[in-house]
């Protein structure tokens, strides 16, 4: 990376904007006009301004109410020609609008050059006022994404923002421009460091995770020094005065479409201020050396810090997950995504186990995390079950390998739920539990809550009910009545 002082080199080759690549000059018969009028004027005693009104006189009220909007010159120049075929050049505009307001005096800054496919720059700007699907106008945010070699561009606009939603923009980014750079330099925002230390600073775990699927390295600068990335701040600072100035959209979709259409008519053709030369030429030559994108997208996840319980797991989603011995009440960094489930040493990033996603309710730990002897309270409670029938006793050993440790209290329930009922309703529960594959003692719970109730019959024969003669025989013996 070379850092050079504005200035002129002693031998330079001449500038492709004055030779074959694309101007915003006049054309060459308003050229030609021009110096027809310049000899005219120079045959008297001193040169004089034309007498001609400027074309730009006709479109005084479309330039002023652009002004009152916040349009810049270039802005207004790109809006009389796409929509009133304004016929002179942005020269014409920029002197018009100059007699008009007053412009601030420009700031010095040193530019910093790079190789081709070596640096990016992104931050994110305010974009355009689009309405909601509640009907209200909201604010949008503008990503931009800009090549340190071309000043290519990329800019998307999005709703709101978070960790993954920044991640997703530097994806698209670099499918748009085809290829990826060696490093990203961004700002201290939350979407990308956690921690700002110009040393070691501490980036958010999916933004890295993203950068590294892609090859790339991420660069914070100093806090509170844009100028570091002063391109893309540029960037921002061009999209927000031109095409977006002043401007409402009514979807999302309709804002980037305008944004992409200015981008490939406007902002790719123009001459850059500082390279002299087309964006998109300069483009042309840095694409070749744009590192290659991967084959799949990166397989986005959702992370936070978890607590391991005294059972020696952690809860993610309400269902739980082993962690290796000897973490009880300790921290761990936790990732998951639909189908996974990752345990990470908060030191080191090592993985520690890796589970495939539960239901609710559950548990998952592997064998070599599970005690070497069951307790003898937990194979009376099994033997117990064993004992109440063999669809018990599948579901209670089911429990027992899945939750282990955390499962015995539900064992218990079942072997409740069998006294409570009896072991024949239980036992026919339970079979119809292993039928629908729901071996839980919440499904034995509600099934023996929601099954009716056998209507009461009363026995008129029974060894126990004994005849009525008998029973008046004691009365007349206790009482004394001989009849």
């Amino acid at each position: 990376m070379v850092v050079r002082g504005r200035g002129r080199p002693a031998a330079r080759s001449a500038k492709p904007a004055i030779s074959s690549e694309v101007s915003t000059d006049s054309p060459p018969e308003a050229a030609a006009a021009a110096v027809a009028g310049a000899g005219v004027a120079a045959s008297g005693d001193r040169p004089t301004r034309s007498p001609r009104a400027s074309v730009c006189e006709s479109y005084r009220e479309l330039i002023a109410e652009a002004l009152g909007r916040g349009r810049n010159a270039m802005a207004i120049w790109q809006d009389l020609v796409d929509d009133h075929g304004f016929p002179a050049g942005y020269s014409s505009v920029r002197r018009f609008v100059s007699t008009l307001r007053a412009r601030p005096a420009a700031e010095g800054r040193v530019v910093i050059t790079t190789d081709p496919g070596e640096e990016a720059q992104v931050d994110y700007g305010d974009g355009p006022m689009v309405r909601d699907p509640a009907g209200t106008y909201r604010r949008t945010r503008l990503f931009v994404l800009t090549l340190g070699y071309s000043r290519k561009s990329v800019r998307l606009l999005v709703r709101r923002s978070s960790a993954q939603v920044w991640a997703e923009l530097h994806e698209r980014a670099f499918r748009r421009l085809g290829g990826t750079v060696r490093v990203v330099v961004l700002d201290n925002l939350k979407e990308g460091v956690l921690t700002p230390d110009v040393y070691d600073p501490t980036l958010n775990p999916l933004y890295r995770d993203v950068l590294a699927h892609y090859g790339v390295v991420a660069l914070p600068c100093r806090v509170r020094d844009p100028d570091r990335k002063g391109k893309v701040e540029a960037g921002v600072g061009h999209a927000k005065r031109t095409p977006l100035r002043g401007l409402r959209f009514e979807d999302l979709d309709d804002a980037q479409a305008y944004l992409d259409r200015w981008e490939r008519r406007w902002a790719d053709t123009r001459i850059h201020g500082t390279t002299k030369r087309q964006v998109a030429a300069m483009f042309a030559e840095e694409k070749p050396a744009l590192g290659p994108l991967p084959l799949e997208p990166f397989r986005y996840y959702q992370y936070g810090h978890r607590t391991v319980h005294l059972d020696g797991c952690v809860e993610v989603a309400s269902a739980y997950y082993g962690a290796p011995p000897g973490w009880i009440g300790r921290r761990i960094h936790v990732q998951w995504n639909a189908a996974h489930v990752r345990l990470l040493d908060p030191r080191t990033g090592q993985l520690l186990r890796e589970h495939l996603r539960a239901p609710r309710g559950w548990h998952r730990i592997e064998d070599r995390d599970r005690p070497a002897r069951t307790p003898p309270k937990t194979l009376a409670l099994l033997a117990a079950a064993k004992r109440a029938g063999p669809a018990i006793s599948t579901i209670c050993d089911h429990i027992h390998r899945h939750d282990g440790a955390a499962g015995v209290r539900r064992i218990q329930g079942v072997l409740a739920l069998a006294r409570k009922h009896g072991p024949a309703v239980a036992e026919e529960a339970a079979t119809a539990a292993l039928e629908l594959g729901v071996p839980t003692y919440r499904f034995l719970r509600r099934y023996l809550d929601r099954r009716p109730v056998a209507p009461l019959s009363l026995r008129q024969v029974d060894p126990l009910i004994r005849q009525l003669t008998l029973y008046r025989d004691l009365i007349d013996r206790r009482t004394g009545d001989p009849s």
